[in-house]
């Protein structure tokens, strides 16, 4: 995990709305959804025996080595499958490769995420806990976070990717939201924020921008899009702000 950057002076510290209250948000969804991660785990574990146990509390290292075991297993089920080959031998209910992934990573990002929060407050270095404990401790700092702009922006972004990723494996659909302006392009009221990818596009299958390499023109189904880098330039262009933009994708 990249470390925080150094603060910018100039910049304004985020509003306890625009930090506090969403990164609380992100970490109820992970407090509530995170137990249930683990309970598909345990039931897709088969008659691996002990499993359960050793998933508990993996150290990072541990998270990284079974993140490559399980890319490895992956890749060797695709083999398998594009040449007919079908798994053998007994069994229980098959580990669900993508619920184990989000566990290793939500594990080990959680780990360095707290670390770098330490670091940056002059913290002495966290103590190795599971996750509820970890997230239950950075609930504690949110308020002294919120005070450094870069530290908040950063925090929050890996809070809300973790639950995200958390939610989408368990089966969750990604939030969609209009937005009231009317399309730049087309001049519909057809702009909708795709919270989870953090991006805008407009939904009017007829809609085409002036760029005929843009794949809102060759690719069938496709729409035109905004990604979080463009977001400046469509905020002026629909007379908005880019923190209105953001509000509305939270």
């Amino acid at each position: 995990m990249t470390r925080t950057r150094t603060a910018n002076p100039r910049r304004r510290a985020p509003r306890r709305d625009g930090f506090t209250e969403r990164a609380r948000r992100a970490i109820d969804s992970l407090l509530r959804q995170f137990p249930e991660l683990r309970e598909e785990l345990a039931h897709g574990t088969g008659s691996t025996p002990g499993y359960a146990h050793a998933v508990r509390d993996p150290s990072p290292e541990q998270a990284a080595r079974r993140g490559a075991e399980a890319a490895e297993d992956r890749a060797a089920a695709l083999w398998n499958a594009q040449h007919g080959l079908a798994a053998s031998g007994p069994g229980g209910a098959p580990l669900r490769l993508s619920v184990l992934d989000t566990d290793m990573d939500i594990t080990a990002s959680l780990a360095e995420l707290e670390e770098a929060v330490h670091d940056r407050l002059g913290l002495p270095a966290p103590r190795n806990a599971d996750v509820p404990t970890r997230l239950v401790r950075l609930l504690r700092l949110l308020d002294t976070i919120g005070r450094d702009a870069d530290l908040a922006e950063h925090v929050l972004a890996e809070l809300r990717r973790m639950a995200r990723r958390c939610a989408r494996v368990l089966g969750d659909t990604e939030p969609i939201r209009r937005i009231r302006p009317r399309c730049p392009l087309c001049d519909s009221v057809s702009l909708r924020a795709f919270t989870s990818r953090h991006i805008v596009l407009c939904v009017n299958p007829g809609c085409r921008c002036e760029d005929e390499n843009c794949a809102c023109h060759h690719t069938p189904g496709a729409r035109h899009r905004w990604e979080r880098a463009a977001w400046a330039e469509l905020a002026v262009l629909v007379g908005c702000t880019v923190d209105d933009l953001a509000e509305v994708a939270a």
